[in-house]
């Protein structure tokens, strides 16, 4: 087997699954607190993987396809088994349909994602990125459960609710920006979403991880009413006409 500099961003996507593997593992035994932080790791690994991808110039199509089939498991099934094991195994038959949402949109939109695809480097999504909607899922486990309580009161009742809406976001088209890259090119290119990040990255870290969830939905809702601004102008949602048909000419189905 020949090894190339490619191995190393596939490295990060395996402790990426991994981590997904462990997540699910604690959600069975009741770790619920645990199951989240895996999450969380996961997705660590998987920003990581791309980082190197472009340090290592290794990107490729073998990595894009590793990574989704990573993402499936860390921010589809992870996520989907840990909300029913927390609270929605108590809705029977709805909560299993509700807590699948995370899996079946989220490779969905790993899917569309795949086959629109034009080269490796993006500057927005269309539709929340799936680790964003697992990260948020998982940081409202961290911020309302408790080993002796669970979730409970409107805490438990905001949990279907929050499940649905993330994964309808998926498979929306609201656009929302990628992460910036710290180069001289991409702080020249968008300053604000740099700084906007640092920001964000800094008031979580202050607040001791206290207020993530509350940062992660602030970001949900700016790219919602960016979209929805642009839907009163009488745009398509999250393009521009020009972009629209850009991405038109540019896939074929």
């Amino acid at each position: 087997m020949k090894i190339t500099r490619a191995v190393v961003p596939s490295l990060f996507t395996v402790l990426n699954v991994v981590c997904g593997f462990l997540s699910i593992v604690n959600a069975a035994e009741g770790a619920f607190v645990m199951s989240a932080w895996f999450v969380v790791l996961a997705a660590v690994f998987d920003s990581l993987d791309g980082v190197m991808a472009r340090i290592t110039r290794s990107s490729s199509q073998f990595g894009v396809e590793l990574d989704s089939l990573a993402d499936v498991v860390s921010f589809g099934a992870a996520p989907s088994f840990l909300v029913y094991q927390i609270h929605l195994q108590t809705l029977n038959t709805f909560g299993i349909i509700i807590s699948a949402m995370p899996l079946v949109f989220g490779a969905i939109r790993l899917a569309r994602f795949n086959v629109q695809l034009v080269g490796f480097e993006k500057e927005y999504f269309k539709g929340l990125p799936i680790p964003f909607a697992a990260i948020t899922i998982c940081a409202y486990v961290l911020q309302y459960y408790s080993e002796e309580h669970g979730l409970h009161g409107w805490s438990a009742g905001l949990l279907a609710p929050l499940v649905i809406v993330l994964a309808l976001l998926m498979v929306s088209r609201v656009k929302y920006d990628a992460m910036p890259k710290f180069s001289r090119k991409g702080l020249k290119t968008h300053p604000w979403r740099a700084i906007v990040s640092v920001v964000a990255a800094a008031v979580v870290l202050v607040s001791g991880g206290r207020l993530l969830f509350p940062v992660l939905i602030a970001a949900i809702a700016i790219g919602i009413g960016r979209s929805a601004f642009e839907w009163i102008r009488g745009l398509p949602a999250g393009f521009s006409k020009e972009e629209e048909e850009s991405e038109v000419s540019s896939i074929d189905i």
